[in-house]
């Protein structure tokens, strides 16, 4: 069953509406029963969601083809929001901003892998 969950949350990272109810929704699943199994696993739904996210826009600041995208462009395209709160928290998991991270790490790169 979590990995059929996890499977549609990479499947709808992109979807700014991503949430613990559409998720136990989608699974035919209490939201309290959600949270339980993610709890078993050792996180939240929601640093999940987050955790899967942060990672996609890493990548995706690694390419080539996205180094004339906004950063604010591509926090939004993996589902967050705010530009702001992206940096905020892409800053505290990478331990750099997310201009730094493309600058120092994604310049001229094709995708880093890792």
């Amino acid at each position: 069953m979590v990995s059929v969950i996890l499977d549609f949350i990479d499947l709808h990272l992109t979807d700014a509406d991503l949430s613990p109810k559409t998720i136990a929704r989608a699974h035919h699943i209490s939201v309290r029963y959600l949270h339980r199994l993610f709890k078993e696993g050792g996180t939240t739904v929601g640093r999940w969601i987050q955790h899967r996210r942060l990672e996609g826009c890493r990548r995706a600041l690694t390419f080539r083809r996205w180094e004339n995208v906004t950063i604010g462009a591509v926090a939004n395209r993996w589902g967050f929001q705010s530009a702001a709160h992206f940096s905020r928290v892409f800053r505290a998991a990478y331990g750099m901003s997310p201009q730094e991270w493309r600058e120092t790490v994604g310049h001229g790169c094709q995708p880093i892998r890792g």
